[in-house]
């Protein structure tokens, strides 16, 4: 009896794995993908992760919070934009909290 050597040969080749694995890679998975980002928030981002381990993302929130009660949107968009890198859940979530909730409104 003798038996085809060629599924043995190439087992990452065969038919199942033909099927399996593609013959390029996919795209990246990034959910960051559609924003540029500039190398200076990036970069701060990165130190402000540095300085602020796993808590940098609500950091950066809280910053965000007080410049835009404080009405400067300069300091809002660019803390919103670092939490927005860290966490783009929360930076989504905030920018829905504080728009519903603007300076001087009362109720």
């Amino acid at each position: 009896m003798q038996f085809s050597s060629n599924a043995a040969r190439n087992l990452q080749r065969g038919p199942l794995a033909r099927l399996i694995v593609p013959d390029h890679p996919g795209e990246a998975a990034n959910d960051n993908g559609e924003e540029p980002v500039s190398e200076a928030m990036l970069e701060a981002s990165l130190r402000h992760f540095a300085a602020h381990g796993l808590g940098a993302a609500r950091a950066a929130r809280l910053q965000a919070e007080f410049a835009f009660f404080a009405g400067d949107r300069t300091a809002y968009h660019w803390w919103l934009g670092i939490c927005r890198l860290l966490d783009k859940r929360m930076a989504m979530i905030a920018a829905r909290e504080f728009e519903a909730n603007p300076p001087g409104k009362i109720g």
